[in-house]
C-alpha cells in the first residue's frame, strides 16, 4: 500500500517541487482547495480530500478536513492493534505525512485598513487541528509546517525510506510552536479589538534568532528571540546579551532626539554623553566632552546617516559598537578596519513601534508588564511653580535636560545646556548622591555648570539638593513634583532665584 501525504498549505513556496519528488518516492498525495488546484495545474497526481471523505467542502472552505476519514488516518497509533482494527472497520487509510501551514493571519492584521471580518476569516480552524493531531501522533506520523524542512525530509526519505523517530519528535515540537505562535497573534488581536489596556492574559511566542555566547556573565546561558529585529548588523563580532540591552537603550534614547543631528554615547545602558549640533562631528564632540573617560569601549548612536567627518572623530578611540540609520561606503571602509567593532543599522521609521509596545520582565516565577515609557510627556501639562519665569534659552536647556534624565537609571540627575549634557548622576540610592555625582563629573572634566538646567527623574524630597546646586550657579530646574515638601523646594528655588518647572510625570528607570 502506498504511503499517503496530506498537503494543505497557505504558503505554497516550494510545494510543487516537494510534492513532485514525493510522488517519485511512491507517495499518494491528497489535498484541499487552493493547494489541490496548484498541484494539479503543475501535472502532479493528486486526490481531492472531498473524494476521500465523501463530503464536499462547505461554508466557503470553513469545513473541509474536519472528518473521521482524515483525522482517523492522522491520529491512528500504528503500534496499537485496536487503532488499526478501527481503521479497517471504517475503511480509513493511514496518513503518513502531513504538510500544513496556516492562513496568513498576522500578515492580514498588519494591513492598516483591515476590517474585523477580514481578520476573522483568516483564523484557520482545520489547519491547526491537523497540525496538532499529527504532532500529537509523532510516533506514527511526520508533521511538516516549515518549507525550509522540505529538503531535509526528502533527503531522509531517499536515504532511509522513512523519517526517524528523533526527527519526527523535533518536527512535532516545531509544529506545536507554530500553532502556539499563531494563537498568540489571534489572542493579541482580540485584546486590541476588545480595547484591553492591559492584556488579561499574555501569550508570547517568538522564534529563536540567535544563541548568544553567554548572558550578562560568562557562566550564564543566553539567547535572543524576535520576529523581526529593528536592527541589522553589518560588521563585527556576534552581538552579546549585554550588546542587545545596550542597543535597546540606545534606540529608545535616540527616538527622543529628532530635530537636529544628535549623537549619544552609552555605557551599560546609561548615557555618558549626548550632544546636538548642526553636524554629527560637532554633536559627537559635545557628547564626548561630557565624560572623556567612560566612552572607551562604549556604544555610539546617531540619529542621522553617519558621515565621514563624524566617523573619523569617533574612530579616534575604540568604540565597541556604532549604531546609525546608514553607513555610506567610505565610512564602512574606514570603520570596518577594526574587526571587533560592531556596526549596526536601524530603521528609523520602525522606531515608532516602540511607543505602544510593552516592557516585559521576569519577576520571581511570573512576569511584570508595563507600557514603554516613551513619548508620554506633553509640554502643555508643564507648570512653572516659581516666582521667576524661565527665559527662551532656559526653556531649551530644560527640554534637553528632561529628555536626557528620562534615559538615566534612577535616582537620576542630568545637568545640561540646550545642546549637550554637562554632568550626569545616575543609579544612586538618594537624589542628593545623584546630584553630587553629576556636579563632580562636570568638574572632573572641566565643564562649567553655571547657568545650566538640571533635570530630575522624580521629585526632590528635601530642599538640600536645591541648596547644593544654587552654590554652583545652576539657574533652572525641571522635575515631576509631587513631594509632600514641594512647598519647601519651591521656596528654596525662590530664595536662590532659580526657576523651576513641574512636569507632572515621573521617569523612574529601575
Amino acid at each position: 500500500m502506498k504511503k499517503r501525504a496530506l498537503i494543505s498549505v497557505s504558503n505554497k513556496t516550494g510545494i510543487v517541487d516537494f510534492a513532485r519528488k514525493l510522488v517519485k518516492l511512491d507517495f499518494e498525495i491528497i489535498s484541499t482547495g487552493g493547494t489541490y488546484k496548484k498541484l494539479q495545474e503543475n501535472g502532479i497526481p493528486v486526490t481531492r480530500i472531498s473524494d476521500i471523505t465523501g463530503f464536499p467542502e462547505i461554508m466557503n472552505g470553513r469545513v473541509k478536513t474536519l472528518h473521521p476519514a482524515i483525522h482517523g488516518g492522522i491520529l491512528a497509533d500504528k503500534n496499537n492493534p485496536e487503532h488499526l482494527e478501527a481503521l479497517r472497520e471504517q475503511n480509513i487509510h493511514t496518513i503518513d505525512l502531513v504538510v500544513v501551514n496556516l492562513y496568513p493571519f498576522r500578515k492580514t492584521i498588519a494591513k492598516p485598513d483591515v476590517t474585523e471580518s477580514e481578520a476573522i476569516e483568516q483564523i484557520d480552524i482545520g489547519g491547526p487541528t491537523m497540525v496538532r493531531a499529527a504532532a500529537k501522533n509523532f510516533d506514527s506520523i511526520t508533521i511538516v509546517v516549515d518549507q525550509n524542512d522540505y529538503e531535509m525530509i526528502l533527503r531522509k526519505l531517499e536515504e532511509k525510506g522513512e523519517i526517524g523517530l528523533e526527527v519526527r519528535r523535533n518536527l512535532a515540537k516545531k509544529a506545536f510552536q507554530h500553532t502556539a505562535e499563531y494563537d498568540s497573534y489571534i489572542s493579541q488581536y482580540f485584546s486590541e479589538i476588545c480595547k484591553e489596556e492591559i492584556p488579561s492574559n499574555i501569550s508570547i511566542s517568538l522564534p529563536l534568532q540567535q544563541i548568544l555566547r553567554y548572558g550578562e556573565n560568562p557562566h550564564q546561558k543566553a539567547a535572543y528571540y524576535d520576529e523581526k529585529s529593528l536592527t541589522t548588523q553589518l560588521h563585527g563580532k556576534e552581538l552579546s546579551f549585554n550588546n542587545f540591552q545596550d542597543i535597546d537603550a540606545a534606540l529608545k534614547l535616540i527616538y527622543d532626539f529628532k530635530k537636529n543631528p544628535t549623537i549619544a554615547i552609552l555605557k551599560h545602558c546609561n548615557p555618558c554623553g549626548i550632544g546636538t549640533a548642526d553636524n554629527l562631528k560637532e554633536a559627537y564632540k559635545k557628547a564626548f566632552a561630557t565624560d572623556t573617560q567612560s566612552p572607551f569601549g562604549g556604544i555610539v548612536i546617531s540619529n542621522r546617516i553617519l558621515d565621514i567627518d563624524a566617523a573619523l572623530e569617533i574612530n579616534k578611540i575604540f568604540t565597541e559598537m556604532i549604531i546609525a540609520p546608514e553607513f555610506p561606503r567610505e565610512v564602512l571602509e574606514k570603520l570596518t578596519k577594526k574587526k571587533n567593532r560592531r556596526l549596526i543599522t536601524y530603521d528609523q521609521n520602525a522606531l515608532k513601534s516602540l511607543i505602544n509596545s510593552y516592557n516585559i520582565r521576569t519577576c520571581m516565577n511570573g512576569l511584570l508588564l508595563q507600557k514603554e515609557d516613551i513619548a508620554q510627556d506633553k509640554e502643555t501639562n508643564w507648570q512653572i511653580v516659581t516666582e521667576r519665569q524661565p527665559g527662551k534659552r532656559e526653556m531649551e536647556k530644560l527640554r534637553f535636560a528632561w529628555k536626557t534624565v528620562h534615559h538615566l537609571k534612577s535616582n537620576a540627575i542630568a545637568i545640561c545646556r540646550e545642546d549637550r549634557t554637562i554632568g550626569l548622576g545616575m543609579g544612586q540610592p538618594s537624589r542628593i548622591d545623584a546630584t553630587d555625582i553629576a556636579l563632580s563629573k562636570a568638574k572632573k572634566f572641566g565643564l562649567c555648570v553655571k547657568d545650566c538646567a538640571l533635570g530630575s527623574d522624580a521629585f526632590f524630597p528635601f530642599r538640600d539638593s536645591i541648596d547644593s546646586i544654587a552654590k554652583e550657579g545652576i539657574s533652572c530646574v525641571i522635575q515631576p513634583g509631587g513631594s509632600v515638601r514641594d512647598d519647601e523646594v519651591i521656596q528654596a528655588c525662590n530664595e536662590h532665584g532659580i526657576t523651576m518647572i513641574f512636569t507632572g510625570i515621573r521617569h523612574f528607570r529601575h
